[in-house]
């Protein structure tokens, strides 16, 4: 009966005089809107590619009609989701490289290098992917199998964190590096007096992999486009880009081949980049936002990079590292500070953060405003929480659930009380923006969503959850992977919600996962992605 009520309202709708012509009407949902009240709704009108009304069924179809309508037969409808740090292009490419992820063992690695190159038969072996922490044997692995089977062709394999990189001696010899070979900012490790093959942050820089194609850049992008739109991210910020990949994103934008929003950090690693750009200003579009700069302050814990104010529980005397001399962050602070872009710096250890609020405050002055963002925030002094009053916590929920096997045996109990801790470090600023760091993390924003309210593991672990001080209730986490999110791009106006005037960005949910019980948070399918109003997936 419902059914045919709703099919002659949108029969009635097609056939009536004075109304409004729209491209596109949605009715019969369960819309979470995310504007200031937080408000439901049962139906919207697009044209143009933006929201023209937000109503009930009746209001809609009263005022509006469309050739173009979607029953959404009571499902959920959410914004747009924006993932608020991840490595888009990255991942893109990685689609063309072997995968690691997931590998239970060293020999596991060793198998999947070896199946990919007999299929690939490339002359540089690269991947990503391989955490030793899920490991039985839970030590970084030692290049000699690699040098067995691959005597002449290099291989550098990433960390899944991208903060260590696992080569073998023909990459070694390529890169003309030694065991004494000086790093700052990074490790070369060693065992027994010889390299183990293993390089950390800055050291990974000898290595010098080869760069892809435009034709494999273009690929890449639109393989990571296609996995995206399949999760219902409609914006991704892709944290540290380089000039030549934000004028490719662009150009293809710019021609509709590329249909994802992307707000572009640029990577800060080189002055003449940073320099550019400042020289040029903020370059914005419908779907690039270049307005900010992504620095590096530290490392990754699970390679024990992370600077720490006092030495890693699990290794004597080690505090891990700034990737730069303390003063070249002030030197490019200031340079950032009197342009109009944002900084966002990489800062996991309580060090690192320390240095990097005090930095940031130091140069702002107390401007208001700048939404200058701390990208991690992973582990934080309790005085410094208080820093983050004017600085914006981008933080990933996932990242908690991966790391707390092993956490705490890193950096003890003590400093565990100002780690993942995303709840404190809202009621400090009061507004948090969500990511997955993916492909550190897993693409899929369900599991940042039941990571950020339940914080366990896919198979319950723990029972009560881990460290539920600092979890995000659902409609903070909502709003963190929308419009916190968007809020923290100066995207606020644009997107984020769903409300009159902004893009029609919008996602079709097969669950209520505002509702529905936390263990079925992660089985939540996306049933169609909508960006502008044209269905993506």
């Amino acid at each position: 009966m419902k059914k045919n009520l709703f099919q002659f309202i949108v029969l009635l709708s097609l056939f009536s005089c004075g109304q409004e012509k729209v491209d596109l009407l949605v009715y019969n949902a369960k819309i979470y809107t995310v504007n200031d009240l937080f408000q439901n709704a049962e139906a919207f009108a697009v044209k143009n590619g933006k929201f023209v009304a937000i109503g009930s069924n009746d209001e809609i179809f009263n005022k509006y009609s469309a050739l173009d309508t979607i029953n959404a037969q009571e499902k959920t409808i959410v914004p747009g989701l924006i993932d608020a740090h991840c490595h888009f292009y990255r991942m893109g490419l990685q689609q063309q490289k072997v995968s690691l992820e997931g590998t239970k063992s060293y020999n596991d690695v060793i198998k999947r290098i070896d199946s990919f190159q007999k299929v690939k038969n490339t002359n540089f072996i690269t991947g990503r992917g391989w955490d030793q922490n899920d490991w039985p044997v839970k030590e970084f692995p030692t290049k000699d199998k690699l040098d067995s089977l691959f005597p002449s062709t290099p291989v550098a394999v990433r960390r899944v964190d991208g903060h260590a990189l696992l080569v073998n001696q023909a990459a070694i010899d390529l890169a003309g590096i030694t065991k004494d070979t000086p790093v700052s900012g990074g490790e070369i490790i060693t065992k027994n007096g010889q390299m183990t093959g293993v390089l950390i942050d800055a050291a990974m820089d000898f290595i010098k992999i080869p760069e892809p194609s435009k034709q494999e850049a273009i690929q890449g992008l639109l393989d990571a486009q296609k996995i995206c739109f399949s999760y219902g991210l409609t914006t991704v910020d892709d944290a540290g880009l380089d000039r030549n990949t934000i004028e490719l994103i662009d150009e293809l934008q710019q021609k509709n081949q590329l249909k994802m929003r992307i707000y572009a950090m640029v990577s800060g690693d080189k002055q003449a980049q940073i320099d550019y750009y400042i020289n040029k200003g903020i370059y914005k579009t419908d779907r690039l936002n270049v307005r900010s700069f992504k620095v590096y302050g530290d490392g990754a814990l699970g390679s024990r990079g992370a600077a720490m104010r006092k030495p890693y529980s699990d290794r004597e005397n080690h505090f891990g590292a700034l990737i730069y001399p303390a003063e070249r962050y002030r030197e490019i602070a200031r340079q950032i500070a009197a342009s109009e872009f944002q900084m966002n710096t990489h800062a996991i250890g309580d060090s690192a953060n320390t240095w990097m609020l005090k930095t940031y405050n130091e140069v702002l002055k107390n401007e208001e405003n700048r939404r200058w963002r701390i990208e991690h925030a992973q582990i934080i002094s309790s005085k410094d929480f208080r820093s983050f009053n004017n600085i914006m916590p981008s933080v990933q929920p996932t990242h908690a659930t991966s790391d707390m096997y092993w956490a705490e045996e890193r950096i003890g109990k003590e400093r565990m009380k100002g780690a993942y801790a995303f709840r404190n470090l809202l009621n400090r600023y009061g507004k948090i923006a969500l990511g997955t760091d993916f492909p550190v993390e897993k693409v899929n924003p369900f599991l940042t969503f039941y990571a950020a309210t339940f914080r366990k593991d896919l198979e319950g672990f723990p029972e009560d959850g881990f460290q539920m001080n600092n979890a995000l209730y659902r409609d903070q986490t909502l709003k963190g992977m929308t419009i916190w999110a968007a809020y923290s791009n100066f995207e606020e106006e644009e997107k984020g919600s769903i409300e009159v005037g902004k893009f029609a960005d919008f996602v079709i949910l097969n669950l209520d996962i505002m509702t529905i019980s936390g263990d079925k948070i992660p089985n939540t399918k996306v049933v169609a992605t909508y960006l502008n109003g044209e269905k993506v997936y």
